[in-house]
């Protein structure tokens, strides 16, 4: 059965027709066009679907499209832009933290979140924040020292 889905995606109205069997996944790569957030494994489990969901980490695999009815969805896209890359992308690319990229857009979300809640991670709770990511690369310490170089960068442009 088919229904109208009506949410707020990346800060902009959205709505989509979807089959109530739908992940968030299948409508944001399907009908809306979004390729950042990734199948990996299809369970929940990997990390590489991760978006934010009224600010929580949610996997897309895992979350039914009508589950985001009225809600605000942000993927990897609506982090920043080519023209202004959010502080995170800046500081993933500055310390070459991917190899494949595979995994980042869920890292990047992941890590965007845990920024939010707190502004001076320490390694051990990125660390924490990332544990159901999976990298394949083995990257893992560049990501962890990207994820501290943001959040410094981000509190010193916040007291500038």
């Amino acid at each position: 059965m088919r229904q109208a889905i009506a949410f707020t995606l990346n800060g902009k109205p959205a709505r989509v027709e979807a089959d109530t069997r739908d992940s968030l996944l299948d409508v944001l790569r399907g009908p809306l066009g979004l390729a950042g957030a990734r199948y990996g494994c299809g369970a929940g489990q990997c990390g590489a679907c991760v978006v934010l969901v009224d600010g929580r980490t949610e996997t897309a695999c895992a979350t039914g499209a009508d589950a985001v009815e009225g809600r605000k969805v942000l993927t990897v896209e609506g982090l920043g832009t080519p023209e202004r890359p959010h502080p995170l992308q800046t500081a993933f690319l500055d310390l070459q933290a991917g190899q494949c990229g595979y995994c980042l857009s869920g890292i990047l979300v992941a890590a965007s979140a845990l920024i939010a809640r707190n502004p001076d991670p320490g390694r051990d709770e990125i660390a924490r924040a990332l544990d159901g990511h999976l990298c394949r690369c083995g990257v893992h310490n560049r990501i962890l020292d990207a994820v501290a170089l943001a959040a410094r960068r981000m509190r010193e442009g916040a007291a500038a």
